[in-house]
C-alpha cells in the first residue's frame, strides 16, 4: 500500500466537477452488473450542480485519480470513487473523511463484494441491508464508522 503526502488531497474545486463525474461515469461503464440509470452528461451535469455544490468534496492529485463526496450535515459518504485501484488513494480519501468527523456512514452495492472488503478493513461494520430500495434497484449495505 502507498503512502500519500497530505498534499495530494484537497479540497476540490468546481473545476474538478467534470473529472470527477468522468471517473464514476467509467466506473459505471466498467462494471458488469452496475445499470446506467442516468446518461453521462446527466451525470456530469449532477456532479456541477448538485455534488459540488451541497457536498464538501476532497481529491486526490491534481488532475483528480479519485475523489470523496461528504455529507457533513448527516455524516454520509455520498461518494468515493477512484481512477486506479489498488493504489491506496481510496484509503488516503477515507482517512480525510475520518478527520472531518468522528462517525461515517456509507451505502454500498452488495455485489461490490471489493467494497465491501475495503470498508471492513477501514473499520466499517454493516448495520443495514436492502433490497435494492435505490434507484438501481440493487441489494445495498449500509455500513457505518465510528471513531475510538
Amino acid at each position: 500500500m502507498n503512502s500519500f503526502a497530505p498534499d495530494q488531497i484537497r479540497k476540490a474545486s468546481s473545476e474538478d466537477a467534470s473529472v470527477c463525474a468522468q471517473i464514476k461515469n467509467d466506473w459505471i461503464d466498467e462494471t458488469d452488473w452496475m445499470p446506467r440509470v442516468h446518461p453521462a452528461d446527466d451525470v456530469e451535469r449532477h456532479y456541477s450542480e448538485y455534488v459540488f455544490e451541497r457536498r464538501e468534496v476532497f481529491v486526490f492529485g491534481d488532475p483528480p485519480k479519485g475523489y470523496l463526496a461528504l455529507d457533513t450535515e448527516d455524516g454520509f459518504v455520498t461518494s468515493l470513487f477512484v481512477s486506479a485501484r489498488d493504489q491506496g488513494i481510496g484509503k488516503a480519501l477515507l482517512d480525510r473523511a475520518k478527520q472531518v468527523l468522528n462517525e461515517l456512514q456509507l451505502w454500498t452495492f452488495q455485489a461490490n463484494t471489493g467494497a465491501i472488503r475495503f470498508y471492513h478493513r477501514e473499520g466499517f461494520v454493516e448495520i443495514d441491508r436492502t433490497d435494492g430500495d435505490n434507484e438501481e434497484c440493487l441489494p445495498d449495505v449500509l455500513m457505518k464508522w465510528v471513531a475510538a
